[in-house]
Parts: structure tokens; sequence; C-alpha cells
């Protein structure tokens, strides 16, 4: 029986991805011909081999499908190497064919993503043999999943990708100007008009439920809202949206950027991250969380200072982290439909599409780790029964406009990282995430990796406007 409260369309956590069977490539009037397969490295560079269909089939015949992947690669930016990523060794890429797609702005392409793996299997910590490699990011997310599952929760997560259109970067110059939401963003027959067309068809055509699109706040800005899938499938079909978006507007002759703020006196972009959860033992209603959503978001609160590290990874994402820009505001808090708190509860009151759209995440993360990093700490917090003691803040005043008083009387004590480096220093610190989440290894590596991406984005010191092109060239 459907509640009264309920609204929006109802998704379950046996959603399933459209994608390829890679049976259908055999066939010779399949018109593929060649095949990109395709990764995420720690600084969110999407990277790929492009390998013609024939010697991917022949590959596939092999006892080990795979292609050689230098392990310094995972600790490349521009050709800076971070340390700990010496030049020897070569990990086995080994292609996930439930994840091939079309490529609807190269013709005749798929992509498909995969896992790392050691080339030689070694003892890991249990004495067993494996093959796993610490900072393969979709594993990390994967395992992370598993364990929810054996705990019986299960997550969907949906995407809102927010992005920057423009018509030049060295200056960097919007393509479009326009009001929020305005039909004015992307008039008639106009060059916007018709990326932003291609890029709706190229989203649906791969498979990719696309629920809407609409023109943002900030000049060039847009958002493309793709529906909810399972964590892993969710993040790959956002990697994929984003390669359409890329590729469709450099078809047009623009760059697509998802620079978190270009314009300091206009909205930024994010990556809004909407995540419901669900068990059987815990069931939904109407006027409250459940307690497994309870505790889920009482744990994510807690270590929110650490998690922006893994969500917010450049000191350019923290030009979005300021209270009255609707960008989630500076306080560790939660609201219902509170757009100035970092976590709002969506649909507060429709238990089949209630969920909380963290809104501490922008365009330079890397989804698999932004996404285990949030759902391993919410999966912690049930785990252990954590106390949503932080209470909703649903307005009209923010956090940062209530008194101290007021914010005390809330629970609200804790401030967001503020900046990039206090982001690192909580992400150093935090046994969940490291322990838990990333492991030792894989959480050493992803700070030595930060740390030179942000040297690399400095490179122009201060010269703020050849920083900022290069940041949108390279985000």
């Amino acid at each position: 029986m459907v509640s009264i409260y309920d609204h929006g369309v109802d998704y379950s956590p046996l959603t399933r991805a459209t994608t390829i069977p890679v049976e259908s490539l055999r066939d010779p009037y399949s018109n593929i011909s060649y095949v990109r397969i395709q990764w995420v490295d720690l600084v969110n560079n999407i990277k790929c081999r492009v390998l013609p269909l024939s010697y991917f089939l022949k590959l596939l015949e092999s006892s080990r499908p795979g292609v050689g992947v230098a392990k310094a690669s995972l600790g490349l930016v521009y050709l800076m190497v971070a340390p700990g990523f010496p030049p020897s060794g070569e990990y086995l890429y080994v292609p996930d064919l439930s994840t091939i797609r079309l490529c609807p702005y190269a013709s005749g392409e798929v992509v498909v993503l995969g896992w790392f793996n050691e080339k030689t299997p070694y003892l890991g910590i249990d004495n067993k043999l494996t093959l796993d490699v610490p900072l393969c990011s979709r594993a990390t997310l994967q395992r992370v999943v598993k364990e929810s599952s054996k705990a019986g929760v299960e997550y969907l997560v949906g995407f809102e990708s927010e992005f920057i259109l423009l018509k030049s970067t060295k200056p960097v110059v919007a393509a479009s100007n326009h009001s929020w939401s305005a039909t004015n963003g992307f008039p008639s027959n106009s060059v916007v008009a018709k990326t932003l067309k291609e890029i709706a068809d190229g989203i649906q055509s791969s498979g990719i439920e696309l629920q809407m699109y609409h023109a943002e706040a900030a000049p060039g800005q847009y958002e493309f809202v793709t529906g909810p899938l399972p964590p892993l499938e969710a993040a790959d079909a956002l990697i994929h949206t984003r390669e359409i978006i890329y590729n469709t507007a450099a078809k047009y002759g623009l760059r697509a950027t998802f620079a978190p703020r270009i314009y300091m006196d206009s909205a930024g972009s994010s990556t809004h991250t909407h995540i419901s959860v669900h068990s059987k033992n815990s069931e939904k209603v109407p006027n409250e969380l459940s307690s497994i959503e309870s505790s889920f978001l009482a744990s994510v609160l807690a270590n929110l200072p650490a998690l922006t590290a893994l969500t917010l990874p450049t000191q350019a994402s923290y030009k979005r982290v300021a209270d009255g820009v609707w960008s989630g505001g500076t306080y560790v808090n939660w609201g219902t439909e509170n757009r100035e708190a970092p976590v709002r509860l969506a649909n507060a009151t429709s238990p089949s599409s209630r969920n909380f759209e963290m809104r501490f995440v922008d365009g330079t993360a890397n989804p698999y780790v932004a996404l285990a990093g949030i759902l391993g700490v919410g999966f912690a917090g049930i785990r252990d029964k954590s106390e949503l003691k932080i209470k909703d803040c649903p307005g009209p005043k923010t956090a940062a406009q209530l008194t101290e008083n007021e914010r005390q009387a809330l629970g609200i004590t804790q401030r967001m990282s503020l900046t990039w480096e206090e982001a690192r220093q909580n992400l150093h610190k935090n046994t969940i995430l490291r322990d838990f989440v990333l492991g030792n290894e894989c959480m050493a590596k992803y700070l030595a990796v930060n740390q030179t991406l942000a040297d690399a984005l400095d490179l122009d010191g201060n010269d703020e406007v050849a920083a900022l092109t290069r940041l949108v060239e390279f985000y």
C-alpha cells in the first residue's frame, strides 16, 4: 500500500545499470571497431587505452585478460610523480565485462572499466594468495559495499553533475549568461542548446537514466541529474556521464569544466550525491529516520571534517566552503530540505524516496574514493549503533545564522574543515577511514598524490589568472 506521504519515483536496491553484453561485440553487424579500456586515477583524471576490437576479443581468450599499466601512473600528475611511486613495476588492468557502454561521442567505440591486479600473486594479511591492489579505487568501493551487504544494508546513489561551459580558457570566458533555471540558458538553435541536447541524448543512449537537466546560477553553469543505482554502478555511470559532457562540449568548440568555483561572486559547482540507506531489518516510516538511517547519518557527521579530504580534495575546493552561498555552509549539521547544511535530508516524510543529499562533494573528487569514504564511515555507524546527537536544523535560520547558544541546543559544535590543509590533517588522524575504508598503504599514497596535485596546480604561483586557466583545463 502506498503511503499518502510518498512521492517521487520508487527505486529499489535491486536496480541495475543497463550495459552492453560482451557477446554483442562479436556480432559482425555491431558497428563497433574500438574498445576503450578506462580507469580513474587518484586525482580523478579519466585515462584509457584504445584497443581495436579484434585485439580486445583476442585478449579475452587469454588466461588472464588485461593490459599492463605502470604502477607509477597512479602517482602521476602531469609529469610529476608523487613520493612512494618508483618507476619500476606494472599492474595488470583487468576489464570488468559488466561495465561495457557505448561511447556516443566517438562513433564505433565502446568503453569498459576494470580492476587493477598484481601480475603475480602475493600473500595478503590473511596469509592467503591475492592479486588485490590497495590503490584500486573501484575495488575499495566494492569492498565497503560488500561489508555493508553482509550486514543486510544496501544503498542507492544518484548524482547531480554541475559544470560550466566555457568558450575560452585563456582567458576564462563562459559560453553563456543566464539566471538559475531560466530558459535563456539554452536559447533555441544556439551552440549551448545543441551541446546540452546532445549530452542528454548521449547519456540516455548509453543506458544511463537521465532525470532532468537545467541551467544553474553561475555564468555558463548547467546541471544534469542521473538516476540512482547501487554505489559501484552509480560511480561508473558518473564517470561515463562526465566523459559524455567533456567530449560533447569539445565537439562544439567548448570546454566543460567541473572546477569547484570559478566566479567568487557567483555559485560554485558541486557533485551533489544522493544516498538512500536500505535494510529489510529496519522499516522506514514517514515521521522519523529509521534506526539505520539515524546511525548512518550520525557517523557521517562525526567524520565529516576528515571526509572532505576525499570529497573536496583540492585547495580550490575550499573556495566553495562558505556560509550563505548555497554550498552547505561551514558547520557540521544536517537539515530537512536545508541547502545550507552539508547534509540535506531530502523527501523527509516520503519513506520510499527519502535520501541524504551530501553537499560536500565536488567534481575534483574521485567518486569511488569519495563514496567509499562516505559509505564506509556511515556503515561503521550502523555497525556500532551510533546515536544521532545533532538535531535537525531545518531553518529558516541556517547554522551560521544561529547564536552560539542556539547551535549548542541543536548539538552543532563542530566546523567543517575550512582549508585543504586542515582536511588533510583530519584525514591523517581518522582511524575509521585509515583502518576500515582505505587501509594504511592507500591512505599514505593518497595523501602523497594529493600533495603532488596541489603542487602541480600551484605551478603558476601568485598569477591567479594563469592558475584559474590551469584548473579549468585540468578539471
